[in-house]
Parts: structure tokens; sequence; C-alpha cells
């Protein structure tokens, strides 16, 4: 499983260590992920991600996973997310047209 959030994208990033004699070596920084389980209010089912704590908190300023990924840009979104995101767009329109 890659070091990257589900929802965001934000992934490894690689830089330096840099000493106080200024010598400098390759580090890596890592995102701050947490397991999660967030609840669908369209689908009324619950869904286990992987995603950044940054992550967390715009799903909470966003009121919820499913007005998160109605925002959300596909190229950023892992598979299961894209999926997700359709399967919520679909019965968001089943309940518009009935």
């Amino acid at each position: 499983m890659s070091r990257s959030c589900e929802l965001t994208g934000k992934a490894v990033q690689s830089g330096n260590n840099v000493s106080h004699a200024n010598n400098k070596t390759r580090r890596r920084f890592l995102p701050n992920l947490c397991n999660v389980t967030l609840i669908s209010d369209a689908l009324g089912q619950r869904y286990r991600l992987r995603i950044s704590a940054n992550a967390l908190r715009t799903v909470e300023h966003r009121g919820g996973l499913d007005a998160f990924l109605a925002k959300a840009k596909d190229a950023e979104l892992s598979m299961r997310a894209r999926l997700l995101k359709r399967q919520i767009a679909k019965k968001l329109d089943e309940n518009k047209a009935a």
C-alpha cells in the first residue's frame, strides 16, 4: 500500500536534512495518514479510508464525505474514492428524479 491520501492525493515528498555544519543528507517527508471510517449519507454505509489528518479536517469542514467528494477533482482521488464518488452521484440523481 502506497503512502498517499486516498482523498487528497497527498504523498511522500523528499528533501534534505541540513545539519548545523550545512551537511545535506536526503530524507523523506511522510504524510500524516490515519485509518478512519467515514459515513456516506447518500448511500447509508460506512467506508474505511486511509486519509491524511488535513483531509479529515477538510471533510468535516465541507460537511461530510458526500460533500467533499462532490467538490473533489478526480485526478487527486484514489480508484476507490472515484468509484465511491460515482456511486454517490448516481444515488443522488436517482433521489432527485424520484
